[in-house]
């Protein structure tokens, strides 16, 4: 069975479901839940609930946010030997969803900083790799993950990346994001990562960017569906799945999750593309991020 080493972040989600607009400087009713997240534990879990085998390389604090983390990769089949515990407390992201099921995330970083080569396990059994962009653009982590990414790269995995969110990127100068992606295999932005990257409005101009730097890119459009192509390859468009939408949280790591499981066992660009699509609507359908064999905590 083929197996992927998915490096970068785990945090607790705190989803706050809008039950009206905000009251600003007053209450305002809502629905409150907590969930595992983190897009590197999010797509570990995804791909363990496909059936294939995942592994994480995060951290998280020595604290009762982390045990239940642990213990629900435990509950849904992800291997996390290589989770490492420290003093600093597990990350917390509190995600707003409002009554379009469109999120806004306040993340606080934690324990996820600090990443070093050490905490990656041994190569050997691995098929790929998925490195979440969180872990890049946290400056306490760069160097270590990217040693990881070169001693994957020696080992000749492919790397699977998610560039993340626009707020993220603009933390960093967009020509350091530019010299990662050539290390990529496959990249998987967002449309609004993928214009933000390419600095264009039009998505046929996104890719034909962003190939020159990476050989295949994926863009996830939401409802939309996605778009895929690779260097020297036509452009293939899969709509998205109809489905009534509750929480968007976790959609672009399903979706993540479901391509690499596909490609890794030799489905074709469009074939995983489509597996990405299902994957994803099956989680929107739900509260929370992860898969729903696990819990909210």
């Amino acid at each position: 069975m083929p197996k992927v080493l998915c490096i970068g972040d785990v945090m607790l989600d705190v989803v706050v479901a809008l039950q009206a607009p905000i009251n600003y400087g007053e209450d305002t009713p809502s629905k409150i839940t907590t969930h595992s997240g983190g897009a590197a534990g999010n797509v570990a879990s995804w791909i363990a609930h496909t059936g294939t085998e995942a592994s994480i390389v995060a951290r998280v604090g020595n604290d009762s946010a982390g045990a239940a983390i642990t213990s629900e990769f435990e509950d849904l089949g992800v291997d996390h030997s290589s989770l490492k515990k420290t003093s600093d407390a597990t990350g917390v992201v509190v995600v707003l969803v409002d009554k379009n099921a469109e999120r806004t995330m306040f993340p606080e970083t934690g324990a996820n900083s600090g990443l070093v080569l050490a905490d990656m396990p041994p190569l050997v059994g691995f098929d790929a790799a998925y490195v979440s962009g969180y872990a890049l653009l946290n400056p306490r982590s760069r160097a270590g993950v990217l040693e990881m990414i070169a001693a994957i790269k020696s080992a000749g995995l492919p790397l699977f990346y998610d560039t993340v969110t626009v707020g993220a990127m603009k933390e960093v100068d967009r020509e350091l994001i530019y010299s990662w992606l050539p290390l990529m295999d496959y990249v998987l932005p967002n449309e609004e990562e993928a214009f933000y990257l390419a600095d264009s409005a039009d998505i046929d101009d996104a890719l034909r960017k962003l190939l020159e730097l990476c050989p295949a890119v994926i863009v996830k459009r939401g409802s939309a569906g996605a778009v895929a192509q690779v260097r020297g390859g036509a452009r293939i468009d899969i709509d998205a799945v109809k489905i009534t939408v509750a929480d968007t949280t976790g959609a672009g790591d399903s979706f993540a999750a479901g391509f690499i499981a596909t490609k890794i066992s030799g489905g074709d660009l469009s074939t995983s593309v489509t597996a990405g699509v299902t994957l994803a609507a099956k989680c929107v359908a739900n509260i929370g991020a992860r898969p729903q064999g696990g819990h909210a905590l």
